[in-house]
């Protein structure tokens, strides 16, 4: 069971996450990208934590909701949209909810990859975030239907998203700024794969 005060204080520990793993992402995107990955994700995170205290006061659905908003508006580059836009559907699913089971959590983040799609019209296997968050879905799909609480749910989805971070080292960039190198894109890890990752432990490490 995760209620409103627990999932604040996820993204509060993701926040400080962000402000702490900010030189290392913003290197990540150095190679492949705009070189300034890092810097936003801390710089959104920090406006979501300024809006902490009002956003907590509510539901799940609301507390995501706001923490989306926050970031569409402080993210700069592709990340800010992205994002926003994941924890927007996932605060709609969720709406009204002040307590979520493994399966609203699972619903939630198949809601918010949904949403990463659509905006950035992109798929699995394209060097991007959705190549930490899909496999982390379904080995947290497949955890929850063979009878596993949200806490193991979430170390197998963990461990499905490491997975999925190697692999982008292995792939051709085909989205954004890191599909101008081509081939050369290859041996390099995605910084948003990377940056997702993070927040999955972060949510993991607070169940």
């Amino acid at each position: 069971m995760l209620d409103t005060a627990k999932m604040a204080e996820i993204i509060r520990a993701i926040a400080e996450r962000m402000e702490a793993e900010k030189d290392y992402l913003t290197q990540l995107d150095n190679e492949i990208g705009d070189g300034d990955h890092g810097i936003n994700m801390a710089r959104g995170f920090k406006a979501v934590l300024d809006k902490l205290p009002e956003l907590e006061n509510g539901d799940i659905g609301a507390l995501l909701k706001g923490t989306g908003m926050q970031l569409v508006s402080n993210v700069g580059g592709a990340s800010g949209p992205l994002y926003g836009t994941a924890f927007m559907k996932a605060g709609n699913v969720l709406k009204g909810k002040s307590e979520i089971e493994a399966a609203d959590f699972a619903v939630a983040l198949e809601a918010a990859i949904g949403g990463v799609k659509l905006r950035g019209k992109s798929t699995e296997g394209e060097k991007t975030m959705l190549d930490s968050l899909t496999p982390a879905h379904e080995a947290l799909s497949a955890a929850i239907e063979d009878g596993a609480n949200l806490k193991v749910a979430m170390q197998k989805a963990v461990e499905a998203a490491a997975g999925g971070v190697e692999y982008t080292k292995t792939i051709v960039a085909t989205k954004g700024r890191a599909s101008y190198l081509g081939e050369r894109s290859i041996g390099h890890q995605d910084p948003g794969a990377t940056s997702s990752l993070f927040m999955l432990q972060e949510i993991e490490k607070g169940l």
